[in-house]
């Protein structure tokens, strides 16, 4: 279905990490000559998070967002500052339930898109409590 387990609290001050940051593009076709020394450390906090203070990372749970590039087990980073538009994969809260799937803004109404056609699209009826909960921005994504 595409829910969420625990979104977690990045905190002011906390730093995801520092990792060393090649100074080339690598290849993903052919092969490109070898570098054996790194330029420097890239701060992964100042690419993946734009606001510390609205910014959570939730663990996805099933195969609903597939053909958005989320799969079960991946992290998501979530805003919760940010203007959810039309296309959006968002964090949604619908009658105390929460789900990840794409926004969809139409003439008849809220639709909640799944990405993979093998899971239905919910139409949000208009007694419903529907709640975005935040954007996801960046999917940290398992190989």
């Amino acid at each position: 279905m595409g829910v969420i387990v625990g979104p977690r609290v990045i905190d002011a001050g906390f730093s995801l990490m520092s990792v060393l940051l090649a100074p080339i593009p690598v290849a993903a076709g052919y092969p490109s000559p070898a570098q054996d020394y790194f330029d420097g450390r890239i701060d992964l906090n100042e690419h993946l998070i734009k606001d510390v203070t609205s910014t959570f990372v939730v663990r996805v749970t099933g195969q609903s967002m597939e053909g958005a590039g989320i799969s079960d087990g991946d992290e998501l980073i979530v805003n919760r500052a940010l203007e959810p538009k039309d296309g959006s994969v968002v964090v949604a809260v619908l009658d105390g339930e929460l789900t990840i799937k794409r926004l969809r803004v139409t003439p008849s109404g809220v639709i909640l898109q799944a990405d993979n056609p093998k899971y239905p699209d919910i139409r949000v009826p208009a007694l419903s409590e529907l709640t975005i909960w935040g954007v996801a921005t960046t999917c940290l994504h398992h190989i």
